[in-house]
Parts: structure tokens; sequence; C-alpha cells
């Protein structure tokens, strides 16, 4: 039963309407103060009274209601104490019946969202600093799809600037196709971080590299045949961390796809009298709106990020006629979107208030920062690896007669390097440490799939059957049918929040409360209706820890 939808109904308050009122309903932060409450101060400027008054005159409309054992009006609040016993039954009933559907929804119906993440640079490393872009990114792109939106996701590939030409450039002076063929990312990274020691003392160099990624530009054969050789490798070998991430993407138009799409862009700009003059280069003035000019043309006429960036929004408004478009990319970027949101505003384009920034703070391993140039990065390749070894080994350690140990780590240990960079708000920075990762006490993914193997532990040794009485329930069994509960809600806000995280909490949430109810309540125990029901309780609980990993790209094990 949708329990907000039924107190929004029954209130029936003109000018607010029913779905605003069933979003105003919160559960109150101690079991105390009941099941649901409605802060009536929300509804003051329309009912024009006070919110004590208010809740006592709404209080009157729920007598006699047999779906509340108690509404009473508390300090402005009218809370609400449901029928637990119905509740539960329903509840248990809904999780069995709707099964890995338990928590989707159809809000997003005929509405598409693009995401634009991870955002790869070609014949660059995906190192560790890569890590939150594509998990926040793709658990975007589940919770969407699980509400019902059409997603597009896209991978905004680098290919496009100066940093090809290098790549020419050192590859003719110190590698060849062979090399490249071999080392592959490796051999492109060496020669790249070569190519910036060597340009130190020999400028011309850069001079150089500007020659040929203007032979790129110009459609040069041997020019473009290395890049599409450098692009090619540096997919082949991404594709391995995205399959191991449980990340696909829609499209992978990267920036070189919009090397045709600029000049009309500009010429708009121009024509609406949007483009000044800049000691040669041609910007955007947004003095007026408190940020410096955006760049839009170098003096010598080549595009930058935000002329690529515009014309890549209008290409996907275009294309997808999107609802949203989300851009999860670095709070260092924030300026950068924030001058480009508004030159699409000032382009008269409506839909600029539906272009949304996703900022996220950066990850670093124990060691410190990164530089690709410096060559000091740490790949995510290696990290995941590294995760999968030492769960490998914890494994051996608790548990060394388990079988598929090699399978059933590479899921722990991938699942605890999604799960640490998903774990707190996005917009905090991420040190990252394997020994805590890989815990299996606390906040960690293992911790929430052992939680999913004790259920199905349970569930193995003591046949379940259809059918019980939902008998007077325990604080401890209460506590996780609330937490069950929430799933559906949980969703909904990190979709509106664009945080994952939320849905990473509420694991950890029903993992603990599920484990106090295991170690309170004996479940096989002699009363066959009692453990029944126990056993019904288990199973929903593994069912809804299962759909929040799904959402998360994070798989479960059936034992550890």
């Amino acid at each position: 039963m949708d329990y907000k939808g039924y107190i929004a109904e029954k209130l029936e308050i003109n000018d607010v309407e029913k779905s605003t009122l069933s979003d105003f309903i919160e559960v109150p932060p101690t079991a105390d103060m009941g099941d649901f409450a409605l802060p009536c101060f929300k509804l003051a400027k329309v009912m024009r009274k006070s919110p004590v008054m208010i809740a006592e005159e709404l209080k009157n409309k729920f007598n006699g209601d047999a779906t509340f054992t108690e509404v009473s009006a508390v300090n402005g609040y009218l809370n609400f104490k449901i029928n637990r016993e119905n509740f539960t039954a329903e509840l248990l009933s809904e999780i069995e019946s709707q099964g890995d559907l338990y928590g989707s929804a159809t809000i997003g119906n005929g509405k598409t969202i693009c995401i634009d993440y991870s955002s790869i640079n070609i014949a660059k490393p995906f190192h560790i600093g890569h890590l939150s872009t594509t998990v926040i990114g793709s658990a975007l792109c589940k919770i969407f799809r699980f509400l019902g939106y059409k997603v597009v996701g896209i991978n905004h590939l680098g290919d496009y600037g100066t940093q090809f030409g290098k790549l020419i450039v050192a590859y003719k002076l110190w590698s060849s196709e062979e090399k490249v063929k071999e080392g592959r990312l490796k051999e492109l990274s060496r020669i790249y971080v070569k190519f910036h020691d060597e340009a130190k003392q020999n400028p011309s160099l850069d001079d150089e590299a500007r020659r040929y990624f203007k032979l790129i530009e110009d459609g040069d054969e041997e020019s473009n045949k290395l890049f599409e050789l450098f692009k090619t490798i540096t997919l082949e070998e991404v594709d391995k961390i995205y399959k191991l991430l449980k990340v696909d993407f829609d499209s992978y138009a990267g920036e070189s796809f919009y090397n045709d799409k600029m000049q009309p862009i500009v010429d708009e700009l121009k024509q609406k009298g949007l483009l000044k003059s800049s000691d040669g280069a041609s910007v955007v003035d947004l003095e007026e709106y408190g940020m410096p000019p955006c760049l839009i043309l170098k003096s010598d006429g080549s595009s930058l990020y935000a002329t690529r960036d515009i014309a890549a929004a209008v290409y996907r408004k275009n294309t997808y006629d999107f609802y949203k478009c989300l851009y999860v990319v670095a709070y260092q970027q924030n300026l950068h979107f924030k001058q480009f949101f508004k030159v699409v505003e000032l382009m008269g384009k409506e839909w600029a208030k539906d272009l949304v920034h996703v900022a996220y703070g950066m990850v670093s391993l124990e060691s410190g920062a990164m530089s690709t140039r410096g060559g000091n990065v740490v790949l995510l390749e290696d990290v995941i690896a590294k995760t999968i070894e030492k769960a490998y080994k914890v494994i051996e350690d608790k548990n060394p007669d388990l079988k598929d140990k090699d399978k059933i780590a590479r899921t722990v240990g991938t699942g605890a390097v999604i799960f640490s960079a998903l774990c707190n708000n996005k917009i905090k920075d991420i040190v990252f440490s394997y020994d805590r990762v890989l815990s299996f006490e606390g906040e960690t993914c293992p911790y929430v799939l052992y939680t999913v193997a004790r259920c199905n532990s349970v569930l193995n040794k003591n046949q379940i059957q259809d059918g019980f009485t939902v008998p007077t329930l325990t604080a401890e069994e209460y506590d996780v049918i609330k937490e069950l509960g929430k799933f559906k809600d949980v969703v909904k806000v990190a979709g509106d929040k664009y945080e994952p995280s939320i849905v990473t909490r509420y694991a950890l949430d029903l993992s603990a409360s599920f484990n106090k109810f295991y170690f309170a309540c004996k479940i096989a125990c002699e009363d066959q209706n009692l453990k029944n029901f126990r056993l019904h309780l288990a199973k929903s609980v593994k069912t809804v820890l299962t759909n929040a990993l799904n959402l998360l790209g994070i798989d479960t094990v059936e034992e550890m």
C-alpha cells in the first residue's frame, strides 16, 4: 500500500496537489513518534492557520480509520502509527511478487536523460582518478532506468587536441607500431611522459606537435591512421575495466565527433551579438554574471573545451530531446560548467536549465596525488587486481574450503572498489585504502555482501513455506520491516539528488538492521509460523539488498 498517497488522498486540501502533499510526508527520526509524519508548517501559508491548529484539524479526518492504530497531533506535526501487522504482510508480499523489480517505478516513462560520464582520454592510462566519474555515472544510469527513464550513457572521449600531435611526434622518435601493439597503453603512456621530459629541453617539439595535430584536423592519412591506432588500443584496454565494473555506454561520441558541428555554434554566437574580441581571441563576456569571459576561439581560430561542449549539448538536445543532460565531472570544473551553461542560456536555449553538472570529489591513494604528465599514476586496473588478490587472501583465512574462491574474490574485490567510491557523499574527496575497503565489519561492501550470503545460508538450511500469519512483532523485526519499506523512496531520492551514496548508505542500514535481528531472534525456532515468517523476512532482505547492489553495479555472492 502507498501509505503516503493514502494519507494525501484522505486529507484533500484545497490548492495543494495530492502528489505535493504526499512528498511533504516524511518518516520520523524515532519510532516512538510514529511511522509517518506530516509537518504542517508546510501548509500554513495555504491554509492560513498555525501548524498546531492545522494538525489538530486534520487529525479528525482519520477517526475510525483501520489503516492506522493511532493518529496524533504533536507540536504542529500530524503523526501516524500504522497497523504494523497489516503493513508487514502487504510489504513482504509485494517484495516477493515483484522480486528484482521491487523498488522500480514508472515516473520517468517518456523522458530521456543523457548522462556524460567516465570520458576517458585516448592514449592515456585509465587510473584511479577516473574511478568516481565512472562508477557514479554508471550507478545513475542504472538508477534512472530503474525509475523508468530512457537513459543515454555517453562516454565523451577526450580524442581531440594537441596531445595527439605530441603522441605522434613521440611515436616517431622513440617507438614503433610493433612496440605500441605489444606494450599498448603502457607504451603510449611511456612515450607521452618522455615527450614532456624532452620538450622541457627542446621546446621545438611542441611546435612539431602542433603541426601534427593540424595534419590530423586536415585529414592527413598517415597521421589519422596513427590516431585511430591509439584510439583502438585505448578502447580495447579500457573495455576490460568497464566489463569488470559492469559499466556500459550507448555512445562513444567524443570531442572529435563535434569537429564539424562547432562552426554553426560560432556563427550563432556572432549573429546574436554574444561574441566579442579579446586580445585576438573570441569570448562571451560573462562579467555581468560574476564570471570571467568564456573563451570560444583562440587567437589562431582554434576551438576550446567550451566550444565543443556547447556543440555537444546542442547535438544531444536535437538528437535525444533530453529531459535532463547530466555531466559527471570533478568539482574542479565547476566554473567551466557554469560558464558554458550560461552561454547556452544566453543563446536563447530554454533547455539550458536542464543541463546539470554532477560534481564529485577526487580519489587518491594513501601515497598521494597523481599526474599523467609526470608518470606517477596508479592504474585502476592494478588497483582492482590488488583488491581482488587481497580479497582472495581474506577468504582463504576465513573460509579456506569455500567453493569458487576465485569468482567470489573477484566479485568481492571489484565490488569493494565500486562501493568505496559510492559510500560517501559524492562531493567528498576519497583516500582509497585497500585494508579499509575489504573489512568485513563496518561500512564496507564485504559487510553487505556477507549479509546477503547470511540470508542465503539461512534459506538453504531451512525449508521456506508459502503463507504465514504475521506475529506480534519484536522491535528488531519491525526495524527490518521499516528499512525494507524505505527502499522505493530511497531510489527516488537518489535519482532526485543525483546521489548514488543514498542507495549505498541504505544497503548498510538494512544490513545492520538484519544482522541485529539475526542475533536477537532465532530464525529456526520451534514455532512453525514464526519460523516461516522470519524466513520470508530473510528472503525479502536478500531480494532488496541484491536490488540495491545491482543499482550500484555490484554483483552478490551466494556464500562467503
